[in-house]
């Protein structure tokens, strides 16, 4: 008898260790007592009643995702392709997942399978392959409401890939071939209309330059002249002014013809004929000059 107590002390302490449990971080246990639910462990230490209290389910909390096999779809104008879905979602109720659906992951894939197949049996092809934004759109939408009795919650739908059949693959290509060398086509013909326009411009502005430039001088040119004759017209006026008030005879002023006609005769070209009687006056004015210089 004496070592029944320790014994059972021992078994006691077994069965205590044995159902304590602790929850990790974000995740939950769903518990049932006697086969029905009874509560549902959040994170920390729990213990439970041996044989009457069962862990029904570990849960986890975290963002899931799961990559589903590509499936086949026909669009509206009836082309068949592969498209390959990414669900990204989070578990919000551990008792409804648990007890919710039978299967939870198989049945987002068949549900996603078929929702896909819906929305894109209303688009054609060229839509299909530019509308993937307003494709997940949609998917997510109807996904987040159909699982939520679940205590599933989708957070986002993204189409991985989309695989028309070989033939469109390569007439799309074509297309695209072709497209690109249009807009080559049209790229190098504007830089050669902007190429030979520029080079017209160019002409045009060094025509107007040198017009311009001519015109400048032979505006320069004849103010130059202008000047000229200004100059020699006052310094005649001058010379003039200065005869009158010098009021010089008359043998002074034969003196001045007599040079006039001497500067005249110096020309390579002029013949002057001299009258007679000019030539006393010119004795005259050749005694005026001695006359003078003495």
């Amino acid at each position: 008898m004496e070592y029944v107590v320790p014994v059972l002390i021992v078994l006691l302490i077994i069965v205590v260790i044995t159902n304590v449990r602790i929850v990790p971080q974000a995740r939950e246990f769903v518990i049932e007592r006697l086969g029905k639910y009874q509560t549902t462990w959040k994170a920390g230490i729990h213990v439970k009643i041996p044989v009457i209290d069962r862990v029904a389910s570990n849960v986890t909390l975290k963002e899931q995702v799961v990559d589903f096999d590509p499936q086949p779809v026909i669009t509206k104008d009836n082309v068949t392709m592969q498209i390959d879905t990414v669900v990204f979602f989070q578990i919000m109720d551990a008792k409804l997942y648990t007890y919710g659906v039978e299967r939870p992951i198989m049945a987002i894939e068949n549900l996603t399978a078929t929702t896909l197949r819906n929305i894109v049996g209303d688009l054609e092809l060229d839509e299909t392959l530019t509308s993937r934004e307003t494709i997940n759109s949609k998917m997510r939408e109807a996904l987040d409401v159909a699982t939520d009795p679940w205590g599933i919650k989708v957070n986002r739908v993204e189409l991985k890939s989309i695989m028309p059949p070989t033939a469109i693959r390569d007439a799309m290509e074509k297309q695209m071939k072709a497209e690109r060398e249009r807009r080559e086509a049209i790229l190098i013909a504007e830089g050669e209309k902007k190429s030979t326009v520029l080079v017209a411009e160019g002409k045009k502005e060094s025509a107007i330059l040198e017009a311009e430039a001519k015109k400048e001088a032979q505006i320069r040119e004849a103010e130059g002249q202008a000047e000229a004759i200004r100059a020699v017209n006052q310094a005649t006026a001058d010379a003039i002014k200065y005869l009158n008030e010098a009021a010089p005879s008359d043998a002074v002023l034969t003196l001045k013809k007599l040079e006039a006609f001497q500067s005249a005769a110096e020309g390579p070209a002029n013949k002057i004929i001299i009258p007679s009687e000019i030539q006393g006056v010119a004795g005259l004015a050749s005694a005026l000059t001695e006359a003078v210089k003495k």
